[in-house]
């Protein structure tokens, strides 16, 4: 039997995970579900800890992670999310953070002119090296002479790998987007792996952006991309674009890769929105279409097309939350698509 697991943490991540997994089981599918419930913040406030070392070794032998969201306001620094979320990322080794962006309706799109609406893309953002390391320290602390360093890493394992990843993925075309005019050590080494790479895959159309170019030109016409390929601080940012783009984070989805051994952790982006937590009005949308991402990588992918078709007839109908137009609450809007199925 499959077994995921599923970690709903905080905010309105419980919330939406609710849904995720009603929509799932209503497929009655052979899976089995373990949950992590204790894992938020809750458990980090009052025990110093969220995810302990029992907890990992679990997950490590589960087929794959629903994850809701995590974070709190009530603390000041990054220790329970990194404790938590970054930790999966790095002692899993998930390098490949697979961000999907596609339109799911004409109506959601920010942009002016119809006809470059259409965005159906995938940034693939390195993430275990760059900026997100923890590399770094600093020296003589809250004084007028503190001095502070955050150290990009990049490595030759890292780099090519996910850049061959990207190549894997792709339909029609790679664009790497980097700032290699101005960052030349770490650029020297991704653009030597994406020349190589690119002289392998010949069938394919290839690009270069600098990341600044790289904004405007997706803004300016998102369709003409396929699969985007960047560092983690770059592809972080890419990837919260390209969600705006397609219609906002409410709908947007992420998956946390070992491209190698297939594990996943399965994610909507949009946090843990404090503001709106308990009031029964998050869209559920995007932990219900990452839990069809998980469906098609686990070999369901006829009922994961079966849930995007739903979504896509509940956006259509206008039976969203008001963050998409609608009226409707987070169970109603879960109800509504497990209807549509």
């Amino acid at each position: 039997m499959t077994t995921i697991a599923v970690i709903p943490g905080d905010g309105i991540g419980p919330e939406v995970v609710e849904q995720a997994l009603d929509t799932v089981e209503a497929l009655g599918l052979d899976l089995d579900f373990e949950r992590f419930d204790h894992v938020n913040a809750e458990t980090f406030l009052s025990e110093g800890t969220a995810l302990s070392d029992a907890d990992f070794d679990r997950i490590r032998k589960t087929d794959g992670v629903l994850l809701g969201a995590v974070g709190d306001a009530r603390l000041t620094h990054t220790d329970y999310a990194r404790s938590v979320l970054l930790r999966l990322r790095f002692d899993l080794d998930l390098y490949v953070n697979y961000r999907p962006a596609k339109l799911l309706n004409d109506r959601l799109s920010p942009l002016r002119d119809e006809t470059r609406r259409a965005i159906d893309c995938v940034v693939v953002r390195e993430n275990t090296e760059g900026l997100y390391a923890g590399v770094g320290g600093v020296l003589r602390p809250e004084t007028p002479y503190e001095m502070t360093m955050d150290a990009e890493i990049n490595t030759h394992h890292g780099v090519s790998r996910i850049i061959d990843y990207a190549f894997s993925i792709a339909r029609r075309s790679v664009c790497m987007v980097d700032k290699s005019n101005a960052v030349r050590f770490g650029g020297r080494l991704w653009q030597r792996h994406w020349r190589e790479a690119a002289d392998r895959h010949p069938h394919l159309e290839t690009s270069h952006l600098y990341v600044d170019a790289a904004v405007m030109k997706l803004v300016e016409d998102p369709t003409r991309y396929d699969v985007i390929v960047a560092n983690n601080s770059h592809g972080d940012i890419l990837s919260d674009l390209t969600s705006q783009l397609a219609g906002g984070l409410g709908t947007s989805i992420s998956a946390n890769i070992n491209g190698d051994t297939g594990f996943g952790l399965y994610e909507p982006v949009h946090g843990t929105a404090p503001d709106i937590a308990g009031q029964g009005v998050a869209n559920p949308i995007g932990a219900i279409l990452s839990a069809a991402l998980m469906l098609e990588r686990l070999g369901h992918a006829e009922q994961a097309g079966a849930v995007r078709r739903a979504v896509d007839e509940v956006i259509e109908a206008g039976r969203t939350t008001p963050d998409l137009g609608g009226t409707l609450g987070t169970r109603d809007v879960g109800a509504a698509i497990r209807a549509a199925l």
